[in-house]
Parts: structure tokens; sequence; C-alpha cells
């Protein structure tokens, strides 16, 4: 492809307009992913609870905005202001839970529409990563690790509040917590947040902007289709498991572990021959 045309599509990428497609596929995937997680007895959930159906599924849909303005002093409930977003999301989560036959939810699902909802969602997503960023920057211009904070909550600000998320719906699940096991979502939004900083704030990174920021929606859209249709879940994990073994005690653990049979072999022996 020509360079100058590949920059060209760069452009018209990083300026598409969210609302209201985008905001439709972002609210869908969340509305499933509340269904899905609610399991056999979703619909029976949904009819019975429909308040903490809906509160959850908004949770999930606006958790980026209201974790991040939270922890910037701003009003968590801010991102409910936007009252058209916020019709959208009812409508969908209306949508995926009552619609006659379950016709919404079926829909949903349906593997070509599902891909090209997915792929919208990680453009959304690489939005709301790079506007989290440039929000903190503004905010703290020389704290780098606030913008990758608020540029990963931002991105997937769901994983952060699924424990609070599932308390509404009445389900503990201490063990939930996306600090313990982060996502492949959680992880890509740290590593798209570090090179928006590194392109904001310092010259390591002599692409322009837009080529920078298109190139993370390749990353993003690359890795979700890769997902749904190869199964490669998590592609960090062989370089996390790596860099475990040779930073984080993984080949002296291993080391120890051999040492100690060795010295119990021995021991048996001696005492083997003692008898």
């Amino acid at each position: 492809m020509d360079p100058e045309a590949f920059l060209d599509m760069a452009n018209q990428v990083i300026k598409l307009k969210m609302f209201p497609y985008f905001d439709i596929a972002h609210s869908l995937l969340c509305a499933i992913a509340v269904r899905e997680d609610l399991g056999a007895g979703a619909q029976g959930f949904s009819r019975k609870h429909p308040l903490a159906c809906w509160l959850s599924t908004m949770l999930m849909i606006f958790s980026g905005g209201m974790v991040a303005n939270g922890l910037l002093g701003e009003p968590i409930l801010a991102p409910l202001k936007n009252t058209p977003q916020l019709l959208v999301g009812t409508i969908v989560w209306y949508v995926v839970f009552y619609t006659p036959f379950d016709i919404g939810y079926k829909v949903g699902k349906f593997l070509p529409f599902k891909i090209a909802a997915s792929a919208m969602k990680e453009i959304y997503r690489c939005k709301k990563i790079h506007d989290g960023v440039t929000h903190a920057a503004k905010l703290y211009p020389n704290a780098y690790i606030i913008m990758i904070i608020i540029g990963t909550l931002k991105g997937n600000g769901a994983g952060f509040t699924k424990l609070l998320e599932r308390l509404i719906r009445g389900a503990w699940t201490p063990t939930a917590m996306e600090f313990m096991q982060p996502s492949f979502y959680t992880k890509a939004s740290v590593v798209a947040s570090i090179i928006f900083v590194l392109d904001k704030k310092t010259d390591l990174i002599s692409a322009p902007h837009a080529l920078v920021y298109f190139g993370i929606v390749i990353f993003l859209v690359y890795f979700k289709l890769s997902s749904i249709l190869l199964g490669i879940h998590d592609p960090f994990v062989p370089f996390e498991n790596l860099f475990c073994a040779l930073f984080l005690g993984g080949i002296w653990d291993s080391l120890a572990k051999l040492l100690g049979r060795g010295q119990a072999k021995e021991e048996t022996k001696d005492v083997k021959k003692t008898n």
C-alpha cells in the first residue's frame, strides 16, 4: 500500500465518530457479557430483578469513565450525564434481555454480527484509552504512571468493577479481582497506554501520531478476532512466563526444588545404608 494512502487511512480512523454505532457495539457486547455471566438463569433473573440487571449492565458499559473519574477527583456519575449514550445502553440492554423469542441475544451471538461488533468495540477501546491518557496528561503533565493507570481503566474498566457489578446482582465473588488475574484486555490497555504516553511525552516514537493510533487499533482488533476465530485468548502469556522465570524468581525456585529433591534422595539413601 502507498504510504500516503496508509497515512490517509490512519487519519480517517482517528477521526471516526463513536456515537452512535460504536457505542451500540460496545453496549451490545457488555450486555451479552452480563447475560453470559448470569449463566443459565439469566432470563429468570432479568424477569425477577430487572433493576439489578439494568444497573449491572450500565455499570459494565460506563465503568471505565466512572472509575477513572473517581481516581481523578471528578464526579463518578458524570458519564451518565450523556443522555443519548445512556439511552442507547438502555435500549441495547432491553433488546438483549427482553425481545420476544430471545431474538436480540441470538442476533448478537450470530458469528458475523459478533465479529463486526467486536472489531468496532476494539476501535472504541482504543479511543477510550487515548482519551484517558490525554485527559490525565492535562491534569498531571509529568505523572506518567497516572496517565497509564487512567488509560488502562478507560480501556477495561469493566474488569476492575466486576466484583461490584456481580455484587449488584447478589453474587459475592471476592476472587474476581482484575489485579490478581489481569485479562488480556487489561494488559493490552496497559501496553496501549504506555505507547500513547511515549508518543505524547517523549521523542522515542518518531512516527506520526495517526500511524501510532492506527497501529494500536490494528493490534487490538487483530487479537480480538484471533480470540474469536482461533482461540488465542492471551498472547502475552509466553512473554510473562519468560519474564517471571528470569526476573521474578522462577529460575531460582526451580533450582531450589531440584536441590531439595537431590538432598532428599541422598538422605533416603543414607538411611537405607544405615538400616
